[in-house]
């Protein structure tokens, strides 16, 4: 039996407005800050697990019910409260409580709020940038790892190869089914963006012993590269250099930042990436004067 497009046709209509892009972006954004939250710490739990394997040495990882995703209940870090399916609706239960724990009084972070408008924000915007078609899908997943990579480097200094990867992957994908870019586009993109900070990591520690920056910065920018073409790799780095700038004297003036702190250049890679993104490729090119 042939699949029914129309009945596809009928679930995609309402999602692929403005709010009906805006509304999911909200629950991606509060599973989100479940993801940066928790893969860190999935991670470490990894890592120890393999070493204590390997070498013996290291201590295995602690007792208790094994984290995943989805798994155990999310749980106020204060009080062991387990959150309520009311108390987890994305913005609306952060607002009704005030941004408070309801047994406790222990404040909610705000960014928890902020990350889901903001995704929220920038799936209206994927929608935006190709007329609601159904490619929008495609480009609010693209927005959300970065996000989500952003995030979890400046919380801890580490980009996951398990969001960094998959993203390149999906790029080169999505162009080889002729959905955005041509692959040869795509394919030279990612290799641009790659070798662009790897060379710049590799002269800069062949000149001083230091490292730079970390490798997963190669791989982020590889990944953009992988959806927005090699013509975007400068744009992108100048962008990024200049946010990072602009940020570390922020913070060097706040007394934020201390002497020896390593601030992560990803989510300065992934602001820029988005930024180029939502602008498209003629109106950055126009800015830089090559259009």
């Amino acid at each position: 039996m042939p699949f029914d497009l129309a009945f596809l046709d009928l679930l995609l209509d309402p999602l692929l407005t403005p709010w009906g892009l805006a509304l999911v972006g909200l629950c991606v954004g509060s599973f989100l800050n479940v993801v940066v939250h928790r893969l860190p710490k999935m991670m470490e739990a990894q890592w120890r697990a393999d070493a204590h394997a390997m070498l013996e040495t290291a201590e295995p990882a602690a007792d208790g019910p094994a984290l995943s995703l989805s798994k155990p209940a999310s749980r106020c870090p204060a009080c062991g409260h387990q959150i309520r399916w009311y108390e987890n609706i994305p913005l609306l239960s952060w607002l009704a409580l005030r941004g408070k724990c309801s047994a406790c009084g222990t404040r909610i972070s705000v960014r928890y709020p902020l990350v889901e408008v903001a995704t929220g924000l920038l799936f209206w915007q994927a929608g935006v940038l190709v007329n609601f078609a159904p490619t929008a899908l495609l480009w609010c997943g693209f927005m959300a790892m970065l996000l989500a990579a952003a995030l979890i480097d400046w919380d801890t200094t580490l980009l996951p190869d398990s969001l960094t990867q998959p993203l390149t992957w999906a790029g080169l994908i999505v162009a080889a089914l002729g959905w955005n870019l041509p692959l040869k586009d795509a394919l030279w993109g990612a290799v641009a963006g790659y070798l662009s900070l790897w060379s710049v990591y590799w002269l800069f520690k062949l000149a001083t012993g230091k490292e730079g920056m970390g490798q997963g910065d190669f791989k982020l920018l590889a990944a953009l590269g992988a959806w927005l073409g090699a013509p975007m790799i400068l744009p992108i780095v100048l962008g990024s250099s200049i946010i990072g700038a602009v940020v570390g004297i922020g913070m060097k003036v706040s007394g934020q930042l201390r002497e020896g702190v390593y601030v992560p250049f990803g989510p300065f890679l992934a602001g820029a990436g988005l930024v180029v993104t939502l602008a498209g490729q003629e109106t950055v090119l126009g800015w830089l004067g090559w259009a």
